[in-house]
């Protein structure tokens, strides 16, 4: 797949499981500051909690080409230990995908989110999944977004490794990602500053 493909091709290789795999490396606590004018303060920095529990993945290390080479945006992955998605942020649930096993959401700070548990997971057909709340349902942090079986999904699914990407990194002033063991609707896991 190349580099230069549009977010939408990207976002459909990934839910159709037609994306390679790619695993190039960069450091797990990473601070990408973008070019913007004016400056960038903690009190317009939006924090993103986890919405799974588990421990932090470099998103470079998502076996998946879409995720590894931030097409269709950065962020953090999640190797799982429970059995809920939650909201990681105040918002409107955008789509959930049929398949229960993807949903986007907008924070009210107007930031992008996509939440893809595992990789080729849409292959299952929803097999392991119950969707818990409704595309265009607003949601608070730590609501309970979809359910899944964890010990199912790792026998069946390629790799249970959860992305969690900003997807208009293009109004992203600064981006913080911080690594270590997290609890969904509890653990910042990104700091964002809109530009």
């Amino acid at each position: 797949m190349s580099r230069f493909v549009s977010r939408r091709t990207a976002l459909a290789a990934v839910i159709t499981g037609a994306a390679a795999a790619a695993l190039p490396h960069a450091p797990v606590l990473a601070v990408d500051r973008r070019a913007v004018a004016g400056r960038i303060s903690a009190a317009n920095t939006v924090q993103i909690c986890a919405p799974l529990s588990g421990e932090t993945v470099r998103i470079e290390d998502v076996p998946d080409v879409v995720f590894a080479e931030k097409i269709v945006g950065d962020g953090i992955a999640i190797k799982p230990t429970g059995s809920t998605i939650l909201a990681p942020a105040d918002g409107t649930i955008g789509k959930i995908f049929e398949t229960d096993h993807a949903f986007s959401i907008e924070t009210d700070e107007g930031i992008e989110l996509f939440v893809h548990f595992g990789i080729d997971t849409v292959e299952l057909k929803g097999e392991g999944f119950r969707r818990v709340a409704e595309e265009g349902q607003r949601v608070k942090r730590g609501d309970t977004i979809i359910e899944f079986d964890l010990a199912l999904l790792e026998e069946r699914a390629k790799s249970t490794l959860t992305p969690v990407v900003i997807s208009n990194m293009d109004e992203i002033a600064e981006l913080t990602k911080f690594s270590g063991t997290v609890a969904a609707g509890r653990t910042v896991i990104l700091g964002v500053a809109k530009k």
